[in-house]
C-alpha cells in the first residue's frame, strides 16, 4: 500500500480560521511591540530600583533603549523604501 500525499489547499494551513501567514504577521506585529514595551518596562524598573536619579533614568533610557529605536527605524526606513 502507498503512503497518501496530503493535499496542499491553495489558502495554506489554517489554524482556527487564520492562515499560517496571518499569525505570523500577528505575531510580528503586536508580538514584537509588546516584548518592546515590556523592554521599556523593564528598563524603568531597573532606574527606579537602582535610584538612579533622573540623569541616570535618561542615560539607562538612552543606553538600552537605543536598539529599540533603531529596530523600529528599520521597520520605517522598509516601509517608505517599499512604497516607492
Amino acid at each position: 500500500m502507498g503512503r497518501s500525499v496530503p493535499s496542499e489547499r491553495p489558502g495554506g494551513t489554517e489554524m482556527f480560521g487564520y492562515t499560517e501567514e496571518q499569525i505570523a504577521q500577528f505575531g510580528l506585529t503586536f508580538g514584537v511591540g509588546a516584548f518592546m514595551l515590556y523592554m521599556v518596562f523593564i528598563i524603568w524598573q531597573l532606574a527606579r530600583e537602582s535610584k538612579a536619579g533622573r540623569f541616570g533614568t535618561f542615560v539607562l533610557f538612552l543606553a538600552l533603549g537605543f536598539g529599540l529605536l533603531g529596530y523600529v527605524d528599520k521597520g520605517v526606513i522598509k516601509f517608505f523604501l517599499a512604497g516607492t
